[in-house]
C-alpha cells in the first residue's frame, strides 16, 4: 500500500564539514527539497509516496536517521516528521 507523505528532517549537532555527505545520504532515501541551515541545524522537507504497512513511517525514519548519522561519521541528532497527507496529523521520530 502506498500513501502520499511529506517528510521533514532536522539534523543538529552535525559535523559542518560533512554537510554535503549528509545531504546526499538523505537524498538517497527521499526526494527532499533544498536543505537550509538555520541556527546551526539543517532543515529539509519533501513530498513523495511511502510504501509499506503500519510501521512504514517508523521504519523509514530509522533508515533515514541511520543514513544521516553514518554520513556524519559520528553521532548527531536527527528528527523526522512524517505527515501522511491523506490522514493527518503528523508523527515525529527523534534519534541520536
Amino acid at each position: 500500500m502506498s500513501r502520499f507523505y511529506e517528510m521533514s528532517v532536522v539534523v543538529s549537532e552535525f559535523d559542518k564539514n560533512k554537510r554535503i555527505e549528509i545531504e546526499e545520504a538523505a537524498q538517497a532515501e527521499w526526494e527532499f527539497d533544498e536543505f537550509k541551515e538555520f541556527s546551526g541545524k539543517l532543515h529539509a522537507s519533501g513530498k513523495d509516496n511511502l510504501c509499506g504497512g503500519s510501521d512504514a513511517e517508523k521504519e523509514f525514519a530509522k533508515l533515514l536517521a541511520k543514513a544521516i548519522i553514518k554520513a556524519n561519521g559520528q553521532p548527531c541528532k536527527v528528527t523526522v516528521r512524517a505527515t501522511c497527507l491523506e490522514d493527518l496529523p503528523s508523527v515525529d521520530y527523534s534519534f541520536e
